[in-house]
């Protein structure tokens, strides 16, 4: 049945999301009724190959930074606007139709533990509301800091309120650029967790983009004709990031070819296709520690996010986790690839309903707070 068949239930969001692995924007319109939560339609529109590279050389310190940024911020307003029309057309919806717009943005700096911490998501919400002609709730994540958090990750209070089971305990895994765990205990009344674990398909991508000119190992099909080279994987594990307790967030900011590089002076005398095998390692290595720290009585381990396409990594955690089930949130109702934008599109509703979309246990923060700034239509 078409979308706009259903259009009178519930209320309906869209939600915008791009994500650290910045291979475009996944916009989704969702329907809240009570208790449930419907993706009425998707979406997935790449970057144009301009718009990236401008965001990736804003992801690290260069020149001219503050005219580069002011152009980039209403080019990817742009997009997300397009995404917006292509999606309300897919759906045959109508502006008017549509609550309001959870607008992520597009992260280039995440800086939580810098002297005065800042996060910066750029794509002008101004532009989006302007052209949409839909109310658009940005910057969800500032309110947090403000609030003594990391600001990250936010969608575990999304995933406690859809996805928990008062059974077990569960880890929702979001496998994006960067990887970040939440921790589901049975009873909601314990403590949820949340934390960024290390890097998912950042390093990966960032390295088969060097070597072969390609945006991400198809399947991991590369990574799996490599071998892993333990000195290297031991010595990429020594990050100190890794041993910082949560609540921890991180970014593209820390975890790049240079950080790489940095770990070792001469990659050249591997072969890359060991190098990518061993980025892989570190991936799941990283996130099976997380949740034997976090979680050693979890049940079962539900992953999102592009990395879920990855077979090889995939099949790397299921072994690395043994008996653990390893699904992804398909079994449970959203895809894994949209999980991230209902997460925003939820949020939005949060704010526009006048409820917190932060989780202090998770962030860090000193108390539950409203997320995100309002742009009327």
């Amino acid at each position: 049945m078409p979308a706009s068949a259903n259009a009178n239930t519930g209320d309906l969001y869209i939600g915008l999301m791009s994500g650290t692995s910045m291979d475009g924007i996944d916009a989704v319109l969702v329907a809240f009724d009570t208790g449930t939560t419907e993706v009425k339609g998707h979406i997935h529109l790449p970057w144009k190959s301009q718009i990236r590279e401008s965001l990736k050389r804003l992801s690290l310190p260069g020149n001219n930074e503050i005219e580069a940024l002011g152009i980039t911020d209403i080019e990817v307003a742009n997009q997300f606007a397009h995404a917006v029309a292509l999606l309300l057309k897919k759906t045959g919806l109508n502006q008017s139709q549509i609550k309001a717009i959870g607008s992520h943005g597009q992260t280039i700096r995440h800086r939580p533990a810098a002297r005065h911490p800042f996060t910066l998501q750029i794509g002008d919400p101004n532009h989006l509301a302007e052209q949409t002609g839909i109310t658009v709730i940005a910057d969800f994540r500032r309110r947090d800091m403000a609030a003594g958090g990391q600001g990250a990750p936010l969608a575990p209070a999304f995933h406690a309120d859809r996805l928990h089971d008062p059974s077990e305990l569960r880890v929702i895994l979001n496998l994006g650029g960067i990887a970040n765990i939440t921790v589901l205990p049975a009873q909601l009344t314990d403590d949820i967790i949340g934390l960024d674990t290390g890097p998912a398909n950042t390093l990966m991508d960032a390295w088969v983009m060097h070597c072969q000119q390609l945006h991400f190992d198809e399947g991991g099909v590369w990574a799996a004709s490599g071998k892993v080279q333990t000195t290297l994987l031991d010595q990429l594990l020594n990050e100190s990031y890794f041993f910082q307790p949560a609540p921890k967030s991180t970014g593209p900011e820390l975890f790049n070819l240079n950080w790489l590089e940095q770990q070792h002076a001469d990659l050249s005398r591997y072969k890359p296709e060991d190098i990518q095998a061993t980025l892989c390692r570190l991936t799941v290595e990283t996130i099976i520690q997380a949740i034997k720290r976090h979680a050693p009585s979890c049940a079962r381990v539900i992953c999102c996010g592009g990395g879920t396409q990855n077979t090889y990594l995939m099949q790397q955690l299921q072994q690395g986790l043994a008996d653990i089930p390893v699904e992804t949130t398909a079994r449970y109702g959203i895809s894994p690839d949209q999980i991230e934008a209902t997460a925003f599109a939820w949020l939005a509703r949060q704010t526009v309903e006048r409820r917190s979309g932060n989780l202090p246990s998770v962030t860090g923060a000193s108390h539950p707070v409203i997320l995100g700034g309002i742009y009327q239509a």
